[in-house]
């Protein structure tokens, strides 16, 4: 007679779900819940002593190394440090009869099914032998893929990398290893080798490390790129500042392949319509080929091929793979970015979401309403992605002429001229992998400075904008080429044309053929030209970009009017002004930051309340939208950034010399103590500016409620009856407005961190076969940032009962880094400096004007960028001085400390008796909470520089470990 079913009476309620759903809930419980939870009744047992939920649970809490103790619990339980005696009990498994799981079956068949039959080769793809560059080129290069034989058979590793050698000579080597975890996991090559004996995993770990060139560098050494893939553009960049390109993986090597456009059958794809982030949901390799594979229709198969030892597998950029390994194998892969598929890298960095989905799902991806309102045209204007050669007035005429909006980003709104035009649906038939069609699905209104940026990208946008303007410079026979990339990237044609436009209007000379992409690294289109930089304000879209301007113009005449020492070490701005298109022409108006002109009046920018002359845009102005913004979603932040076709402007003197950022590892020691010595000498100099008067601003005109802290901002100050000096109210109610979200920001900091090294979506890859966050810390953020972030002014009632601060609000500059800073070469005579005229252009410079080949001497010169100034707590700017241009260095930071010399908090008698136990009186703890709330991802640069941190259980030991100098100083009245 069969046993009686046991799961309804052992599952009761939950038998109604089936079990891979239980399994799945599973999943999400922490180890310790999973044995608690085995124990409820004979069914759940079994559902919580599968080897497969051990992994997943494994791999969801281990970080660092890994070791392997012969089954997923087993290894779980050591990681947990459960004790070696109750490992030893629970080694004996109950097993219990009247229960059946064909999913447990199916996952177990998966796991211990044989590979043996499944090698094949179809002949799909070619396979060739001494292939010419030229017959690549023309045949293969970024259209299909194709075998290549014997390439690789001189290499040392055709011999060397086998399993008992690597045994030999790296087995305590650590390597990365490849699998569905938040953290990066590594195992020592020995202990791997034990895994890969004892394992029967469905979805095997398998190494798979970009980083196998600094760990074993003789490895290396065993292989070289073949001469078909010698052409990379991302050669320009310095090893640490490129992508991962290069992977060992001791893994899988069976292939199947479908081409660009065709999603394989069991993939779902994702792509996120806030910034074109794209997840991919795919069955393991094993699972696809034995559930989905055997159901597929002949034209539904993909490609497919066994690749020998020895062999190179060439894939083109988008095309979809999958692998399977029939036996251990011993590979490296290699990414490159050629000719053949630069611009399709570009579009791929391209900020939106629609080509991206276009890109990988084809067709799938455009919903029915999209297609019915296809109106658009193909993105390949020749005359306008053409590169740009033509003279100012051509330019003009032909956009004139044409009497349309040239800032369309590539995408025509006319549909006569269009492949699509007269509303014809699109078809998945009609999907090309080509260029000019995928870039049609650019968004019309995308941008890419103020666009959200892709996490998945593989390079962030400031790096991309480096990584273009060295190509331009340093291939100049490609510039066609890098010219399409360029616009497709950044809107190279759209900036250009506003540039152009401001030359004209101003009688200053075009940019020199080297300058024709904008410079640096910063968030606003920055061009040289001659004596002269023009920076167009963009970033956060219209109403910060003119609060951006408006603040700078405000202070410039603050400097001016009070003669400031600072001002010597500043650039002089020759011009500023608004940009703006009406009926496909362009003017200007010139505009100081006073009063308002008519262009900016009908945006209905201005409040009624808002006074109109002085600085209308100016820094009080700029602190009240600051503080709407950080009580935004980051969606609505976006959404309002939206591009505009009126742009501020500002120009000023160019700077001799170069930035910081080119020059730091070439200056020598007592150069960088310079460096340190001078800002802390200039941020004494804008710390000690007056403020502008908050009585003609918005302050000055809600006076019934400046005094009211808002309760669930400051419940402390309201209790002691204090309230917030209405110069600290704004920067203390944004810092509250970040503080509501700060668990999600860390949590999308510490997702930021780990694609720092996901794969080059769109560069190819050639297979030859032969920085970031700590989880560790037991300490919830809230529990280290106060309540009440008034706390951090430490306020108090002095003997009149009037209300003080222990520290003084100032202009704050905010965003002081190595690419803000001027540096310009200079001779040393006896104790008197002499600054060098230097003449010679130096291309990577942002606002210079050359090098030197005689060795003198540099000396920091200018500070740049005032476009982010702001009114707060002048400790807020240390934050980029000492995490950026110091990196970290606490002797860097105490020299700056020694010339800056003003008090960053002041000692008063009600606190004289409280000592350093009070956190608030340390300034590495105000230092440490305006990191953690800070706009930008402040803890991944910590992070990332500070290897010490890995382990850390606390914030405190953050703290010390990063700002602890602080506490030293003695900057205080």
């Amino acid at each position: 007679m069969d046993p009686k079913d046991r799961r309804p009476e052992a599952l009761g309620d939950l038998q109604l779900l089936p079990d891979e759903i239980i399994c799945s809930v599973l999943e999400l419980l922490t180890p310790r819940d999973v044995a608690c939870v085995s124990c409820v009744s004979s069914v759940m047992y079994v559902l919580c002593n599968e080897d497969p939920l051990w992994m997943i649970l494994c791999l969801g809490s281990v970080t660092g190394q890994l070791e392997y103790k012969g089954s997923w619990k087993n290894t779980t339980l050591f990681h947990q440090h459960v004790p070696v005696e109750l490992l030893e009990s629970s080694r004996k498994r109950l097993h219990f009869d009247g229960f059946n799981s064909l999913f447990l079956y199916k996952r177990f068949y998966r796991c211990y099914t044989t590979l043996n039959g499944f090698s094949v080769d179809g002949g799909n793809v070619e396979r060739k032998k001494d292939v010419s560059l030229d017959e690549f080129h023309n045949e293969y290069d970024g259209r299909k893929p194709v075998l290549l034989t014997e390439i690789a058979e001189t290499w040392p590793a055709r011999s060397t990398w086998t399993t008992e050698q690597l045994l030999q000579n790296y087995g305590d080597t650590k390597f990365k290893i490849s699998q569905r975890s938040s953290g990066k996991i590594t195992m020592k090559f020995k202990d791997y080798v034990s895994y890969m004996k004892l394992q029967h995993d469905e979805d095997p770990l398998y190494i798979f490390d970009d980083k196998f060139g600094e760990v074993a560098p003789s490895l290396l050494k065993d292989y070289n790129v073949p001469y078909l893939f010698q052409e990379d553009y991302f050669d320009v960049l310095d090893r640490d500042q490129r992508p991962p390109f290069r992977w060992l993986i001791i893994g899988p090597e069976r292939w199947a392949l479908y081409p660009p456009g065709r999603v394989p059958l069991g993939v779902t794809v994702h792509v996120n319509e806030e910034d074109g982030d794209v997840n991919i949901d795919t069955p393991s390799s094993v699972q696809w080929w034995l559930d989905i594979y055997p159901m597929l229709a002949d034209e539904d198969k993909p490609i497919e091929f066994t690749q020998l030892p020895g062999e190179t597998i060439y894939v083109p950029s988008g095309w979809w793979h999958c692998v399977l390994n029939l036996e251990t194998t011993i590979a490296v892969t290699q990414n490159f970015v050629n000719s053949k598929n630069f611009e399709y890298l570009c579009l791929d960095m391209a900020p939106g979401h629609l080509h991206k989905g276009v890109c990988r799902a084809g067709l799938l991806a455009i919903d029915a309403e999209f297609s019915e309102n296809a109106e658009r045209n193909a993105s390949y204007d020749n005359n306008q992605l053409s590169y740009p050669d033509m003279n100012r007035k051509e330019k003009r005429m032909r956009i004139s002429k044409a009497g349309e909006d040239p800032f369309v980003d590539e995408i025509a709104n006319d549909s006569t001229n269009g492949c699509l035009g007269n509303n014809n649906k699109l078809k998945i038939q009609d999907f090309s992998y080509d260029i000019d069609f995928l870039s049609m699905f650019l968004e019309a209104d995308r941008d890419h400075y103020i666009s959200v940026w892709s996490p998945s990208n593989c390079i962030g946008q400031r790096e991309m904008r480096q990584w273009l303007h060295k190509l331009w410079v340093r291939k100049p026979g490609m510039r066609e080429l890098i010219w399409k990339g360029a616009c497709l990237a950044l809107n190279a044609n759209k900036w250009s044309l506003c540039m152009e436009e401001i030359c004209a209007f101003h009688n200053l000379p075009s940019p020199f053929d080297d300058d024709k992409l904008p410079v640096g690294t910063g968030s606003n289109p920055v061009y040289l030209t001659a004596d002269h930089v023009i920076k167009i304000y963009v970033e956060g879209g219209l109403e910060s970009s003119l609060h951006g301007l408006g603040t700078e113009l405000e202070f410039y005449s603050l400097l001016h009017k009070i003669n400031s020492p600072l001002k010597n070490h500043i650039p002089d701005i020759l011009a500023s002004g608004i940009l703006y298109q009406v009926n496909g022409s362009y003017d200007i108006v010139l505009w100081d930051g006073k009063g308002v002109p008519d262009v900016i009046a009908k945006c209905n920018l201005i409040e009624e309340k808002c006074p109109t002359d002085g600085f209308p845009f100016g820094v009080w102005s700029k602190k009240q939208f600051e503080l709407k913004k950080a009580g935004m979603p980051v969606s609505e932040c976006f959404s309002s950034a939206r591009s505009t076709t009126i742009w501020p402007y500002i120009v000023t003197k160019r700077c001799k010399g170069d930035i910081f950022a080119h020059l730091r590892d070439t200056l020598s020691w007592d150069e960088i103590l310079n460096l340190a010595s001078f800002l802390g000498d200039q941020l004494r100099n804008l710390h000690l500016l007056p403020m502008p008067s908050f009585a003609d601003y918005i302050y000055g005109k809600q006076e019934s409620s400046n005094d009211i802290p808002s309760v669930d901002v400051c419940p402390n100050a309201l209790e002691e009856g204090l309230s917030i000096p209405v110069e600290w109210r704004s920067f203390i109610e944004t810092l509250a407005m970040r503080k509501k979200d700060v668990s999600s920001r860390l949590a999308k900091c510490i997702a930021v961190c780990h694609t720092l090294f996901f794969n080059v979506a769109h560069s190819s890859t050639a297979g030859y076969q032969g920085g970031s966050y700590s989880k560790q810390s037991d300490q919830k953020v809230e529990d280290y940032i106060p309540d009440d972030l008034s706390l951090l002014l430490n306020m108090f009632k002095d003997e009149k009962g009037l209300h003080r601060v222990c520290k003084s609000s100032s202009w704050i500059h905010s965003d002081i880094m190595d690419d803000n800073i001027y540096m310009e070469r200079c001779s040393l005579s006896g104790s008197n400096e002499h600054a060098m005229d230097v003449s010679e252009v130096v291309h990577d410079s942002v606002n210079g004007c050359g090098g030197c080949a005689e060795q003198l001497n540099w000396r920091p010169s200018c500070i740049l960028d005032f476009s982010d100034l702001s009114i707060g707590d002048p400790i807020y700017d240390l934050i980029p001085i000492h995490l950026d241009v110091f990196r970290g260095d606490p002797d860097l930071l105490r020299r700056f400390l020694e010339s800056y010399k003003l008090p960053l908090l002041r000692r008063t008698s009600q606190y004289e008796s409280v000592g350093i136990g009070n956190k608030f009186e340390r300034l590495s703890y105000h230092a440490m909470c305006y990191c953690i709330l800070h706009k930008d991802n402040v803890l991944g640069a910590i992070f990332s520089l500070c290897k010490e941190l890995k382990m850390v259980k606390s914030w405190e030991e953050v703290e010390e470990i990063v700002w602890g100098e602080l506490n030293k100083y003695e900057g205080f009245s």
